[in-house]
């Protein structure tokens, strides 16, 4: 029984609260209306927070307002006997100067631009006032000292009679100065003159020094330096040839061109260390190799710009030995198969072996002479 009165007491009172929970929130579901409360809760505290700490910013600024405030107040009581004073001297000075009121001395005052102008002046004039009276008080010292010193005791007329001369002097000096002047003048005009001339001279000199260099090189009253250039260059390009083929007859010799002397030739030879000899100096049979080859070599040259195709050799091969003679006549035989027409006019017997096809020259009396050989026919 107790239970259930107790049960019957819970029943009403939870009867009541869903009453009063219907009157609060009517349908509303109770959980979420709880989570809109506390968001809206906590919003307010953050809000509360803000108001909070505002009002303590606004207390801290109002806290130093009333201490400016007060500094204020306190500036202007100090300021109050002084402007008192100052405001009874301005009517005094007002009186004193015959204005009635303020209003009239305003009136009376000068614009502000021209009271700063005239102050500017003011003090301008105090400063050139300064700085005479300091002018004056030093010359006045220095007269004082000069006076003291007695100079000259001089009289006046005999003062201003040197003065005069002086004068005098002064005025010739400058008459000299002007002359100087003038000579300086003539003087630099001249130099500018010279500078010009020198420029020219100096371009002249370059060109003359070209002209110079051209005759040094081919220049002659005859010719002939100009003829020894020319012909140096061919006799180099002559000497390359006659190498070219002296090479192929023997590896003893180099033609080389005598530096003093630039139309002669010298011979290299490589078998005595490669000292350099005069041709004046070569046997015969060493002269018919290097005549041959410069033969052969100048041969060469010309066929550039005419065609070669017959060479005639004139004696000299009875100066040659074995070897020597096999080289030459082997040289001889390269030149014919290069399609040239070789000719050996020579009384070398040794030669009649070695050549097939010859021309017997058989003299005659009365200075006349037989032909017999292939390809000789009488009329």
């Amino acid at each position: 029984q107790k239970q259930q009165a107790s049960q019957e007491q819970l029943q009403q009172q939870r009867q009541r609260l869903i009453e009063q929970r219907q009157g609060l929130l009517g349908d509303q579901d109770p959980d979420r209306e709880e989570q809109r409360l506390t968001t809206a809760l906590e919003a307010a505290e953050k809000q509360l927070e803000q108001t909070r700490q505002a009002l303590t910013e606004a207390q801290q600024a109002r806290e130093k307002l009333h201490t400016r405030r007060q500094e204020l107040e306190q500036a202007l009581a100090g300021r109050a006997e002084p402007l008192a004073r100052a405001e009874k001297d301005f009517q005094q000075h007002l009186a004193a100067a015959d204005f009635a009121e303020e209003a009239e001395y305003l009136a009376a005052c000068l614009p502000e631009d021209q009271r700063r102008r005239l102050q500017g002046q003011a003090q301008q004039l105090a400063d050139e006032e300064a700085a005479l009276t300091a002018t004056h008080r030093d010359k006045t010292r220095q007269l004082q000292e000069l006076q003291e010193q007695q100079l000259t005791t001089i009289g006046k007329e005999e003062l201003q009679q040197q003065l005069a001369a002086r004068e005098e002097q002064r005025r010739a000096v400058q008459e000299q100065i002007g002359a100087v002047k003038q000579k300086l003048q003539d003087n630099r005009q001249l130099r500018q003159k010279q500078e010009q001339q020198a420029k020219l001279l100096d371009t002249q000199r370059r060109e003359c020094a070209r002209w110079d260099l051209l005759h040094e090189l081919i220049g002659a009253s005859d010719g002939k330096k100009f003829r020894n250039f020319a012909q140096g260059l061919t006799f180099e390009m002559m000497v390359g040839q006659a190498n070219r083929q002296l090479q192929r007859m023997t590896d003893r010799y180099l033609l080389l061109r005598d530096p003093l002397r630039p139309l002669e030739l010298n011979v290299v030879d490589n078998y005595q260390a490669g000292e350099i000899r005069s041709t004046k100096n070569l046997s015969g049979g060493e002269a018919f190799l290097v005549s041959l080859a410069l033969a052969l070599g100048l041969s060469r040259m010309a066929s550039r710009n005419v065609r070669v195709d017959s060479l005639f050799l004139d004696e000299g091969f009875g100066t040659l030995d074995d070897e020597a003679l096999d080289t030459a006549l082997e040289t001889l035989a390269g030149l014919q198969q290069d399609g040239k027409l070789i000719g050996i006019i020579s009384h070398v017997p040794a030669l009649k072996e070695r050549i097939a096809t010859r021309i017997r020259v058989v003299p005659q009396t009365g200075g006349r002479s037989h032909l017999s050989g292939p390809g000789i026919t009488f009329m």
